[in-house]
């Protein structure tokens, strides 16, 4: 059974290339446009690994993320941070508020599959 990954961008590219990257590894994806689609589309679904962007409309990437691991289901998933934001500040936020790790856009697809890899192991 191959496990799911929850991407949650406001960029259609971004996400058509991470489900490309990701379904070519075989992984199956499932997609939210924005941090609060994220958390309706958790809902209904339990996904392996989460990876999400910070900057985006209605629910940004620390409010998705804080609104995940206030979930008791969610506790346990790794979410890893895809952003093009690199500061230092930013990604202790994210640290703090759950994210397991951070990847810059762009993004090299081996490499992010490698990173899904190791958290969902």
């Amino acid at each position: 059974m191959s496990k799911t990954v929850l991407t949650v961008d406001d960029s259609r590219t971004m996400r058509d290339m991470l489900k490309v990257a990701l379904t070519t590894a075989g992984y199956t994806v499932i997609q939210a446009e924005d941090g609060q689609h994220g958390l309706d589309v958790l809902a209904g679904s339990q996904p392996d690994v989460i990876i999400t962007d910070i900057n985006m409309p209605r629910l940004d990437g620390f409010g998705f993320i804080e609104g995940v691991r206030g979930d008791s289901r969610m506790r346990a998933v790794p979410i890893l941070v895809l952003s093009t934001e690199s500061d230092v500040e930013k990604k202790q936020r994210a640290r703090a508020a759950g994210a397991t790790g951070w990847i810059v856009k762009p993004f090299d697809p081996v490499k992010l599959v490698d990173a899904v890899r190791r958290v969902a192991a």
